[in-house]
């Protein structure tokens, strides 16, 4: 009889869907944004990662935190 004792079953499947997602959108939005030159496009890329990090500083700054 196998045991399961010690197995970690990750579920996160469909959020990591949801976070694709949202990074193919962010990506598409800042690199048609950007000038269209190869450091712009990369720039855009790197803004898609790290937009998050954005929205949740100004939401703390918005409601006084």
């Amino acid at each position: 009889m196998a045991s399961n004792r010690g197995r970690v079953v990750e579920q996160a499947g469909p959020w990591g869907f949801v976070f694709f997602l949202a990074y193919i959108g962010a990506a598409i939005y800042f690199v048609s944004e950007s000038n269209g030159s190869f450091w712009g496009v990369i720039l855009g890329l790197l803004q898609a990662i790290v937009w998050p990090v954005y929205v949740i500083f100004w939401v703390l700054t918005a409601i006084g935190a």
